[in-house]
């Protein structure tokens, strides 16, 4: 069913152990969500045997997220882009600076007027850009986009999968998944010990 809204943008600051996996910090609302573009790319391969194509891999390689939001605060802005906030609370972008990887979560609200949520589990930002017009005739509003490229995180589930994105649907989701969702990231729970995607089981999926 088409959506017709969006809204609730959080992100999630990451910490990392030494081996790399995520763990995620409370959840903080990011700014007041315009739009929001995905596109992924994947990793795809053909083996073609007895002159045809005998087996098809379709994974997931990355993708890109485009926000538009009404403003960047001083500390999002610090936390998604790597910008320093000096003693004056002055945001100063440098030529060293890097984004941190984050998680971000938003919903969009279908035509039945329920919900869908989102869980982007590993996003790495840029600088913002920021279009800047003249007063005229008219009023025009100028407001930031910022870019991030979407990776799998590196912590595996419980099925032994490196998850990119979770999505949950409201009224087809538990009721208390949907109530919980912005107070934590959600953690994917399998009701068996097997694989979803393919029933594998977690031993041999880890392998």
């Amino acid at each position: 069913m088409a959506t017709i809204g969006l809204d609730k943008l959080y992100y999630s600051k990451i910490t990392e152990d030494e081996s790399g996996d995520e763990t995620y910090g409370a959840p903080v609302q990011l700014a007041k969500a315009i739009s929001a573009d995905l596109s992924v790319e994947l990793a795809e391969a053909i083996l073609y045997a007895d002159d045809g194509a005998a087996e098809m891999v379709k994974e997931f390689k990355s993708g890109t997220l485009s926000l538009g939001v009404d403003d960047i605060g001083h500390d999002a802005a610090s936390d998604l882009t790597g910008a320093a906030i000096d003693s004056n609370k002055v945001v100063v972008s440098a030529a060293e600076d890097g984004g941190t990887p984050v998680a971000i979560g938003f919903r969009a609200r279908k035509a039945n007027g329920k919900y869908k949520y989102y869980w982007l589990y590993r996003v790495i930002f840029g600088i913002p850009a920021t279009n800047l017009a003249t007063k005229g005739d008219s009023i025009t509003f100028s407001t930031p986009t910022i870019e991030g490229a979407i990776f799998r995180r590196n912590k595996e589930d419980s099925a032994g999968r490196h998850p990119w994105k979770a999505e949950a649907t409201e009224g087809e989701a538990a009721a208390d998944t949907i109530t919980n969702w912005y107070k934590e990231v959600y953690e994917p729970k399998y009701a068996s010990p097997i694989a979803a995607a393919n029933g594998t089981p977690v031993a041999a999926a880890k392998k």
